[in-house]
């Protein structure tokens, strides 16, 4: 899998949304190796979309692709100020991926040196299903310089703040605290989702 992130900066999400939904109908269905979005918009207007390839190579085909670069143009218009983009190779799954049917969903974005040791740690989750049943699973998309985006489904925000309050045994505390240093989070409370 290939993930794309799209970061930037809008207060019209609603209109946004209308033309995702657009392309998802008429320029969507040519886009091959598609395999869906996370889409949302923070309470800060930052606005976060993590995009699923099968490849890299149709990921691209796609960017290439008229109808792609139409709706760049539109996208662009209720931006306010540049999008960037975020390619990313290395994407690893954990516990049941994303889900369309979460409710509440958070992005971090962070740097680390060391991506095989993260994505050790999000495999390492028989203890994660039984102590936090609200994680319905993420992805973790890594660039080439270590900058990572990881993408969390929870079943709703109420219970996702209440597990967020449950204290994790020491080790894995201080592992996610050594993962987590200068991360940004970033939380979608009224996620949209896109799939072919």
């Amino acid at each position: 899998m290939f993930i794309q992130v799209m970061q930037g900066k809008c207060s019209r999400p609603d209109e946004l949304r209308a033309l995702a939904d657009t392309w998802r109908d008429e320029g969507g269905a040519g886009a091959v190796g598609w395999l869906g979005g996370t889409y949302g918009v923070t309470d800060d207007d930052q606005f976060i979309g993590v995009i699923r390839f099968a490849s890299r190579d149709e990921a691209m085909a796609n960017s290439a692709r008229p109808e792609t670069n139409a709706f760049a143009e539109k996208m662009a218009a209720v931006m306010e100020g540049p999008v960037e983009f975020h390619d990313c190779d290395d994407v690893t799954t954990w516990l049941e991926g994303g889900s369309d049917d979460a409710g509440f969903v958070q992005v971090i974005r962070g740097h680390t040196d060391d991506p095989e040791r993260v994505k050790a740690m999000l495999q390492d989750t028989d203890d994660l299903r039984e102590m936090r049943p609200e994680i319905i699973g993420g992805t973790l998309a890594i660039e080439a310089d270590g900058t990572f985006f990881e993408t969390i489904a929870f079943t709703d925000e109420e219970s996702a703040r209440k597990g967020e309050q449950l204290e994790p045994p020491a080790e894995v505390r201080a592992e996610l605290e050594s993962m987590m240093a200068g991360a940004t989070f970033y939380d979608l409370h009224r996620p949209w989702f896109d799939s072919p």
